[in-house]
């Protein structure tokens, strides 16, 4: 159990097509060879391309690298997606969270990089994994080090990567820096609303923990929550028999009515301890991708839909 306060680039011509969403596939292809009159962002998942959409505005088309219904952090770039990479005006990613994209944001030339775990102060992971759980994790790709990176979860670290989405945009397009401004400010208007209704809705949870099936939801610990996740940060890890055993006692301990599997990612683990502690089952959604279910939400509407399952959960 983990308890926590817890390309390269492309050198042919080729014809660039968006998938849903504006996620861009391996057969993808893109149409211009360098970046310095490109306009288009690119960005690593669902989350950081919602910001960079509500700041660019018209300016820019926002691509998202990660296909709908997709794991963002298996995300392997075919040649669409580098070419995009080569050609964009801006990069959008996040360290340490898709590995394929760190290696791209390492080797791209000529394209802007805004890494956001540079401007949205990351927290850490509070508890220490065991070395077998770390080797694991290491293994399937899913090493995080020591910051999560799941930081969509706090709006206001959303309004902050605004800011900073705007300050770059300017400095690409100056000529339209005060409309990247003015929407910055109206993202984070939105974001500050929706991070008052967390405070105010969790405010008064009869139980305060909450059971998910990997670590990936630790921001909202900011809402005086404490997280407990099945599988550590790994969404794909074996949990041992001693690690479920001490979540059911937790369980039992806390009052607990619901562990909570998620979207993009298999549901089992989470099934199985709910049915050996005989509590319920829910879904709260990371907010790393859309699917099909998910295709006519937006970042808000999925916050406000993770906010609203808490409650009934929690009995807040």
């Amino acid at each position: 159990m983990t308890l926590r306060r817890t390309l390269l680039p492309a050198t042919a011509a080729l014809a660039l097509s968006l998938s849903g969403c504006g996620a861009l596939t391996s057969d993808d292809a893109s149409g211009s060879s360098g970046s310095d009159s490109s306009d288009t962002v690119v960005a690593g998942l669902y989350p950081l391309q919602y910001v960079a959409q509500r700041v660019a505005g018209d300016a820019f088309e926002v691509e998202n690298l990660t296909q709908p219904g997709g794991e963002p952090h298996d995300l392997e770039l075919g040649i669409g997606q580098t070419a995009a990479l080569s050609d964009a005006a801006l990069l959008v990613y996040v360290d340490s969270l898709q590995p394929a994209v760190d290696e791209a944001a390492d080797e791209v030339s000529g394209t802007e990089v805004l890494d956001a775990a540079t401007v949205v102060d990351l927290a850490p992971f509070e508890d220490e994994h065991s070395e077998e759980e770390v080797s694991e994790e290491e293994h399937s790709g899913h090493d995080h080090g020591e910051l999560d990176p799941h930081f969509w979860h706090d709006p206001l670290r959303m309004a902050d990567l605004g800011d900073a989405v705007a300050e770059r945009l300017a400095e690409i397009d100056p000529d339209e820096a005060e409309s990247f401004e003015e929407r910055a400010a109206e993202l984070r208007s939105d974001l500050e609303a929706l991070d008052e209704e967390y405070s105010t809705g969790l405010s008064d949870c009869e139980v305060r923990t909450v059971v998910t099936n990997h670590d990936a939801f630790g921001y909202l610990e900011g809402y005086d929550l404490e997280l407990a996740s099945i599988n550590g940060i790994s969404p794909d890890a074996e949990p041992t028999p001693a690690a479920l055993a001490e979540l059911q006692d937790l369980i039992d301990e806390t009052g607990i009515t619901t562990v909570f599997s998620e979207t993009l990612v298999s549901p089992q683990a989470a099934e199985v301890l709910a049915s050996d502690a005989g509590v319920d089952t829910a879904v709260l959604d990371t907010i790393e991708g859309l699917t099909d279910d998910t295709a006519d939400e937006d970042y808000l509407s999925l916050m406000r839909s993770n906010l609203a399952t808490l409650q009934e959960a929690n009995r807040c």
